[in-house]
């Protein structure tokens, strides 16, 4: 393990040894959105700010104040969810990020293609065009076809805050971009000594670390989501969607980042040559440095490239 590892770094990669690659193939990556508190309040600054983050701190204490204290208590889809909604939309606060944040309807959106991923080690892709930006550390579950989760991993749900604050139909845009998903760095599958209550109990840690010196650090707890991990999981496959290969369902993060890391306002931008350090005790440590999604390797193993591979092995009888 240690030499496949050593080999994963794209810089110091040998093509004759082998390497890492995200620990999942033929899942549909899956992702769920606005489910922590911390990351929803973030959501709607986004959208108030419309992608500028030099709006985002006067909008951040103005609705601090107006309904922060509000949402802390309330489980989503319940009657007093419906009563709060009620009271927002009268105050003229109402979002649809709150929609899916405390409604009965969780936010589902594919993160990436079948194949897409990248593995610890990978550079992880940021869209050129964005200046406000930030990763996700979240746990990912590994879902079967039956619907029911067998393992976990970790991601980094790399988002792209300036474009999806601009409109949220901006999504597929500010998430499913090139080496913007990174999963590892393995699976833990449920057994006798990890299981579902272990997810909920998990806590993930993050270490970004700049090429200038700059050190910045949060924490995602599991403990903390306001929509269980199997609810989740429900809402994604059953009657109305399946997945005949199964899916890998990335839970959500409550690290958002509100410092400023260069000009005042200006909030939290990646720069090219970060290292990322997303880790848990019991589901290991994913570490990714951060490049332009233009000049991270392109994605080229597909579908097609899958299928011819396995032809010329002879696995396809």
């Amino acid at each position: 393990v240690a030499e496949l590892l050593d080999n994963s770094a794209p810089e110091s990669r040998g093509a004759d040894r082998p390497h890492l690659l995200a620990p999942v193939d033929l899942h549909v990556i899956k992702a769920s959105g606005v489910t922590f508190t911390a990351s929803l309040m973030e959501r709607v600054i986004e959208e108030q700010a419309r992608g500028e983050p030099a709006r985002a701190e006067q909008i951040r204490r103005d609705l601090g104040q107006e309904i922060g204290s509000d949402l802390s208590q309330v489980r989503p889809g319940s009657d007093s969810a419906a009563r709060l909604k009620e009271a927002l939309v009268a105050r003229g606060l109402w979002s649809q990020y709150l929609e899916v944040g405390i409604g009965p309807d969780v936010e589902l959106f594919t993160k990436a293609p079948v194949l897409s991923a990248v593995g610890t080690g990978a550079e992880a892709g940021i869209h050129p065009a964005s200046s406000w930006n930030n990763p996700e550390p979240e746990v990912a579950l590994i879902v079967n076809n039956r619907g029911v989760i067998v393992g976990a991993t970790l991601a980094n749900d790399v988002n792209l805050r300036d474009v999806e604050g601009r409109s949220a139909l901006l999504l597929g845009r500010a998430k499913d971009n090139n080496a913007s998903c990174a999963l590892g760095p393995f699976i833990r599958l449920f057994d006798g000594s990890f299981g579902i209550d272990d997810v909920r109990a998990t806590e993930i840690n993050l270490r970004i670390e700049g090429t200038d010196g700059y050190v910045l650090q949060g924490q995602s707890l599991m403990r903390e989501i306001s929509r269980d991990p199997e609810d989740l999981v429900a809402q994604a496959i059953g009657a109305n969607h399946q997945y005949p290969d199964g899916l890998v369902l990335l839970t959500g993060t409550m690290f958002a980042p509100v410092e400023d890391r260069g000009e005042a306002g200006e909030g939290f931008p990646h720069h090219e040559g970060d290292v990322v350090v997303i880790s848990s005790a019991k589901l290991g440590t994913l570490v990714n440095t951060v490049a332009r999604c233009d000049q991270a390797p392109p994605w080229e193993f597909g579908l097609t490239a899958l299928m011819r591979n396995l032809a010329r092995r002879g696995l396809l009888n």
